[in-house]
């Protein structure tokens, strides 16, 4: 059912079909799918597992569009969260000290090359978000790396926003003391 409706997306792109971001062959844009990967891979999920994550993304999407539900307001912040949620249930599925090694490889940009102390900072990060509880790591990496404002994040978890307020000043206080306490800043 699926494939069909993809294709009359495609074959019919006069009848409005492109003013619909859910009913475009691919619903998510290079940028949107930028943003899942980097959110799917701060959430622990190894780089081999990104384009599945990418796809879970697409097919919920895609499987919304098919039940008639009406496409979500900020498509990207969606996927974003979306992308968050595949991660945690990856993540409380895996032990966390088996993907530090995976976790840093996806954060490494080929194109920048990374000095010495960027290194020791970013294995530093990524100890600290492996030892914040779930909610307080989802929340860091919605705010500080896919970008999303408190207002979304709180919208798209369901939860206050003073929730995630201070879900974040718990997170970064921990994250901070962790840094200090191995002497990294």
């Amino acid at each position: 059912m699926l494939r069909g409706r993809a294709r009359r997306g495609r074959e019919t792109p006069q009848d409005g079909a492109g003013d619909d971001p859910l009913s475009a062959a691919d619903p998510l844009d290079a940028a949107q799918e930028r943003r899942v990967r980097a959110v799917l891979a701060l959430g622990g999920v190894p780089q081999a597992d990104l384009p599945d994550g990418v796809q879970q993304v697409r097919l919920r999407l895609l499987e919304r569009a098919a039940t008639g539900r009406e496409a979500p307001r900020d498509v990207s912040a969606w996927a974003a969260v979306v992308a968050s949620n595949l991660a945690m249930d990856w993540h409380r599925a895996k032990r966390r000290q088996e993907r530090l090694g995976e976790r840093l490889a996806a954060l490494r940009q080929p194109a920048h090359p990374s000095g010495e102390d960027s290194s020791v900072l970013s294995v530093a990060v990524a100890q600290g978000l492996d030892e914040l509880p779930d909610a307080q790591r989802q929340v860091v990496v919605l705010r500080f790396y896919a970008d999303l404002p408190v207002r979304s994040i709180a919208e798209q978890l369901g939860v206050p926003e003073g929730t995630v307020k201070s879900r974040l000043h718990t997170a970064v206080r921990a994250l901070r003391a962790r840094l200090h306490e191995d002497e990294v800043v």
